[in-house]
């Protein structure tokens, strides 16, 4: 089962400390698997830590994470080589893709070494759900604001495109995104940039925004656009998904 057609969430979320785990998947992993439309068996999920240089540690945390969600959670690892024989196969087998966040400029680097730009989109193409935090989140639009540089903010463009706007993560608890967002969509560097407060997700069904959703209450999502020489924010709010 995949989804009827390409779907993305994008997502300022998804994770936070478990009971008895390190980590627990929160509301947004959750509705990634659930706009797949799997049902009758375990749902397959893909994490893909790139971002952090495939940090063992984390990725036992999210397999444990998975165990508890009843989750067949597969790790896609790229360091120091690509740990599965069939890239392309394993991904097209899963219902859901989730990206770590990290350094959203190094994972695209590696993953274009690794052919892994058309892969996702042949993957997208084909109905599995791609999604993901932060880093995991830019990397489907055309760019986004990152840290990946430094600490200071700085725009980044060359991001894989399968939705044509900029995207922006964390926006309501990193006080440098919302003025840097405005500045690079007033000077047309990024194109109308769709933006997330951490806890909340953006919906695409295609290239079209059909849903923000959030797993914190009083989050927003917000759209922006260039109107003459200047930006201007349109608030959208958020569906709940409170579990």
């Amino acid at each position: 089962m995949t989804a009827s057609e390409p779907t993305i969430l994008a997502t300022s979320g998804g994770h936070r400390a478990g009971g008895r785990t390190m980590v627990s998947f929160g509301g947004l992993v959750h509705h990634a698997v659930e706009l797949s439309g799997v049902h009758g068996r375990r749902p397959r999920v893909m994490y893909v830590g790139t971002a952090i240089g495939d940090a063992e540690h984390f990725t036992a945390r999210m397999h444990e994470a998975g165990r508890v969600a009843g989750f067949d959670l597969t790790p896609l690892q790229l360091f120091p080589m690509p740990n599965l024989d069939d890239v392309e196969g394993t991904v097209l087998e899963q219902d859901v893709i989730w990206v770590m966040g990290g350094s959203v400029a190094n994972l695209l680097a590696v993953w274009r070494v690794h052919g892994l730009d058309d892969v996702f989109r042949r993957a997208w193409e084909a109905g599995v759900v791609l999604s993901g935090v932060s880093a995991g989140s830019i990397c489907w639009f055309r760019g986004g604001t990152t840290d990946s540089f430094g600490p200071e903010l700085r725009p980044l463009t060359n991001a894989l495109g399968l939705l044509p706007y900029g995207n922006g993560v964390h926006y309501d608890t990193d006080a440098g995104r919302r003025p840097l967002v405005h500045r690079l969509v007033a000077d047309g560097t990024l194109p109308e940039t769709h933006c997330s407060d951490d806890g909340v997700g953006l919906v695409y069904r295609g290239t079209k925004l059909v849903e923000a959703v959030t797993e914190v209450p009083g989050k927003g999502a917000y759209v922006v656009a260039r109107q003459g020489d200047s930006a201007v924010e349109e608030r959208i709010e958020p569906r709940p998904l409170f579990r």
